[in-house]
């Protein structure tokens, strides 16, 4: 469903706060609220959206479209707590066997999601024909006593990419043997034609697919009690926006959508495209790069929670170094009071020295707390703040490709703690709303679309070729609610493919566009 934009309510859930504003269809901020991360994080949600309507400045049966940026799926793979029980299903013998799944997995993360795994005969050669003949009888051995032992299926054949039929056979027994509502996570769905990666993000795609139906409810049904009647979007790790529905069925595309968020959101305060963004929280900072107004992407596999997998996610340094931080002798970090720093800060009547105690004491930062701490904690709190300094400087060298100065954009509600001199930086822009830029980023970000295949150029040209799957993004992100007059490709990967008998290679196109403005 395709709806005219007129405001938006943008949402970022981070470790301390929970983020939220308000922004009309020419983005021009309304209103921005902050409300600590509760345990739960969905009444943290609540919270925020309460805060920001009660400012006065917002018609609530205005507001057309809700964007999202969520930790829900990075804390569940994190803290290993609420993910699904997953039946894990390769079609691959006897090409793969030497590598079992979830070989290189952490075993408290494999206690915790695996519900059995198996590698039955079958599989893709790269030119499309069958390695050896796929196995379904064995599937079916593989399934049946898992019946009401798993919550969800994840299946994974060789080369899926170049074609899924495997995959989709295997789909269609375990409907049949597990019910046709089974929670079904394919690789070919998720991309890239490396295996042992592609494997391991369609197990945790499976995993998280429960969370993900729990967020998209919550916030749908505190909406609904709200009167707000809207599209719901979620931002992904490439700083895009994502239709609720795709973001239901491929929850892991969501990890890493703080920092993209971030950076979006600094690129829109300062009107700047590139640069070095210093995203400071409450128990971390994270340090990228912004390239053309989207963040760097990073050349290295991303390892989530110890798993190894083909996203392609934000090039990002992050330090254990927040407004929470805990400041002890010789030491900062890395344990945080993170949202309890209202409580447990010395500043607001707490016990506990923190960097944004530091931060008043060396009068970096006024306005925060009860009260300054005293000068019983002086020497330790600057011994703190010189180290977190430094921390803060090798970290931005180690984005930087060039020795020269580069200017720093400092955002988030943490940003009060750096200083204002940074060695290796030619400037620091604190922009308007920094402490907001996360939900600002996910409130302007476009929406996207993205299609592959697996082309040979027997049939037709290399430029047809991309012209066509270009086309099949565009009708997604148009799908989504992008408009359609707008949209443009954003991103072509290409991916030659070798050792067989005519040109060929695997094309990934991304498409991107505003919200229909009406």
């Amino acid at each position: 469903m395709t709806r005219a934009l007129d405001l938006r309510l943008g949402i970022d859930v981070g470790g301390t706060n929970t983020d939220a504003v308000v922004l009309d269809r020419h983005d021009a901020l309304l209103a921005k609220a902050k409300s600590p991360t509760s345990a739960d994080v969905s009444s943290g949600i609540e919270a925020a959206v309460d805060k920001v309507l009660e400012t006065g400045n917002v018609d609530r049966m205005r507001i057309s479209h809700v964007m999202l940026g969520t930790t829900h799926a990075t804390n569940a793979v994190l803290e290993r707590k609420k993910l699904h029980k997953v039946a894990v299903l390769r079609i691959g013998a006897p090409a793969t066997l030497s590598i079992r799944p979830l070989l290189t997995w952490p075993q408290d993360l494999i206690a915790a999601v695996s519900g059995g795994e198996a590698t039955v005969r079958g599989g893709i050669e790269l030119d499309g024909r069958e390695i050896v003949p796929f196995d379904a009888e064995a599937v079916g051995r593989f399934l049946e006593p898992l019946q009401g032992e798993v919550d969800a299926v994840a299946v994974t054949s060789v080369f899926a990419p170049v074609s899924a039929r495997h995959e989709l056979a295997a789909a269609d027994i375990a409907r049949e043997i597990m019910g046709p509502d089974v929670h079904l996570s394919l690789s070919h769905e998720l991309g890239a034609l490396g295996i042992l990666e592609r494997e391991n993000s369609t197990v945790l795609n499976g995993a998280l697919l429960g969370v993900a139906r729990d967020v998209a409810g919550t916030l749908e049904a505190a909406l609904e009690r709200r009167g707000i009647d809207a599209l719901l979007y979620f931002a992904q790790n490439d700083g895009t926006l994502m239709a609720l529905e795709h973001a239901v069925r491929f929850p892991v595309l969501t990890i890493g959508s703080g920092p993209a968020n971030s950076l979006r959101g600094a690129a829109y305060l300062t009107g700047r495209n590139d640069g070095i963004v210093v995203d400071v929280g409450g128990t971390s900072t994270d340090i990228g790069v912004l390239v053309s107004g989207f963040p760097r992407e990073s050349s290295q596999a991303v390892e989530i929670g110890g798993v190894r997998t083909n996203f392609r996610m934000p090039d990002i340094v992050s330090i254990a170094v927040g407004g929470g931080t805990k400041v002890r002798e010789g030491a900062i970090g890395p344990e945080s009071v993170a949202w309890r720093i209202g409580t447990e800060g010395l500043a607001f009547g707490g016990d506990t020295p923190t960097l944004t105690d530091a931060a008043l004491l060396d009068g970096r930062a006024s306005g925060v707390g009860s009260t300054t701490p005293g000068t019983e904690h002086a020497e330790l709190l600057r011994a703190g703040l010189a180290m977190a300094d430094e921390a803060v400087a090798d970290a931005i060298d180690r984005v930087k490709t060039s020795r020269s100065d580069a200017p720093i954009i400092a955002v988030g509600g943490g940003s009060i703690i750096l200083a204002d001199e940074i060695t290796g930086t030619s400037e620091i822009l604190r922009p308007a709303n920094h402490d907001v830029a996360n939900a600002i980023g996910a409130a302007i970000a476009k929406v996207s679309g993205s299609a592959e295949e697996v082309v040979t150029y027997a049939a037709r040209s290399h430029s047809e070729a991309v012209q066509e799957i270009a086309a099949r993004a565009g009708a997604v992100a148009v799908a989504a609610g992008a408009d359609p007059d707008r949209v443009e490709v954003v991103d072509v990967e290409e991916t030659p493919l070798t050792y067989l008998m005519e040109p060929a290679a695997r094309i990934r196109v991304k498409a991107a566009g505003p919200l229909v403005m009406g």
